[in-house]
């Protein structure tokens, strides 16, 4: 790990459990820092605002840790633990639920994030902590799913604007969220943006068959899946919040599946989907500062792409993750604009971020009235 930047004891020791595999060399360098740290209730609040208690807490106990932690600190780590357990349960159950929804229409879902990583890396112990479950189906089937689990009891949330609902299969990375018993899942039917159909429809094609529930599901082949993380992490820092969580994901997909991922049709697939510069800039900090070992011709390639700002927006997101204020949002309305095919559809999306509906303009800026709501269209309009 590099000593140059201006990183704690605490979250040097978060970085450092935040993995599944842990050599001679790397036991040895986390005990020492484990009987240097004092401030253990940073280092939790550091490990729950970063999603990672359940697995840190594990990995406390796997390396004989936790005689140096307070007992009060060990106890809230260890709930946490246990309350990702149940709730990780009851989202594959739930998931059950909407697997024979779609199963009995013969509607192939493959799991994504969470549950997918949960059930096939992480070990299916409660170590990987998730609020929802997506789900990738496809184009042809996305809006017929989607019908299929409202007529079974699914409530959607809102759409944005009466203007958002004849594309919102073209908008945002999914559907809106659907939600069941405090169960919610979101529906993806692209990964990587327009123009990207390839890659997700290669993701899709030649997923792996499981079972959850007793119900068929499927979950991707690793080498697409691991950029499609990669992503789904890019755009998680474009919104100004990331969390350790979501580099993990990488770490431990590494260590199980390194062989499979690290070859040139990653290079080749990031080329395709525009994405050298993004895997390059998340690939700096897992060799950087959790060291891990790559070939030659990869670092070749993460020094090509080199900029400070990778390592710098890194230890930003360590020391604050999520909730932080954007620094503005015309880089993401660009994007999703951008995203948005055809012309019609572009104005349809731009008429929806102008006059979204009253509903959203309560819950987005918390307002009590709906006079309120509306003495707020005009700061919007500004702000856009």
């Amino acid at each position: 790990m590099k000593s140059d930047l201006n990183i704690r004891d605490e979250e040097i020791l978060l970085l450092g459990l935040c993995r599944l595999s842990f050599g001679v060399e790397l036991k040895v360098m986390l005990t020492a820092l484990a009987e240097t740290v004092t401030d253990w209730n940073y280092f939790f609040t550091m490990a729950n605002a970063h999603g990672v208690a359940a697995l840190v807490y594990h990995n406390l106990e796997k390396l004989g840790f936790l005689d140096l932690i307070p007992d009060e600190v060990t106890g809230r780590l260890r709930n946490a633990m246990m309350v990702t357990i149940s709730r990780n349960a009851g989202n594959a159950e739930s998931m059950g639920e909407v697997l024979r929804i779609l199963n009995r229409e013969n509607i192939k879902t493959v799991l994504l994030k969470g549950l997918a990583l949960e059930l096939t890396v992480y070990g299916n112990c409660g170590l990987r902590q998730m609020t929802d479950v997506d789900v990738l189906v496809s184009r042809d089937n996305c809006m017929k799913a989607r019908k299929l689990l409202m007529e079974n009891g699914f409530e959607s949330l809102p759409v944005k604007s009466v203007f958002h609902k004849p594309i919102i299969a073209d908008i945002g990375k999914h559907l809106p969220t659907l939600i069941k018993n405090g169960f919610a899942v979101e529906l993806h039917h692209e990964l990587f943006g327009a123009g990207k159909n390839v890659l997700t429809r290669m993701l899709y094609d030649t997923s792996i068959e499981i079972e959850v529930n007793g119900e068929k599901s499927f979950v991707p082949e690793t080498r697409i899946f691991f950029l499609y993380l990669v992503k789904h992490l890019y755009l998680h820092e474009m919104n100004n919040e990331s969390q350790l969580r979501l580099y993990t994901d990488l770490v431990v997909l590494i260590e199980k599946f390194g062989d499979e991922i690290l070859n040139y049709d990653l290079l080749t697939y990031a080329n395709q989907a525009g994405m050298s510069q993004i895997l390059a800039w998340r690939l700096e900090p897992l060799r950087d500062l959790w060291g891990i070992s790559f070939p030659g011709w990869i670092n070749e390639f993460i020094d090509k792409w080199y900029h400070p700002d990778s390592i710098n927006r890194f230890v930003f997101f360590l020391k604050n993750p999520k909730d932080n204020p954007p620094p503005g949002k015309g880089q993401k309305y660009l994007y999703n604009l951008r995203e948005v095919k055809g012309v019609h559809r572009k104005a349809l999306y731009m008429l929806g971020e102008i006059f979204p509906t009253i509903e959203f303009m309560k819950k987005r800026y918390n307002c009590k009235s709906t006079l309120t709501a509306l003495l707020r269209y005009p700061p919007r309009w500004i702000g856009l």
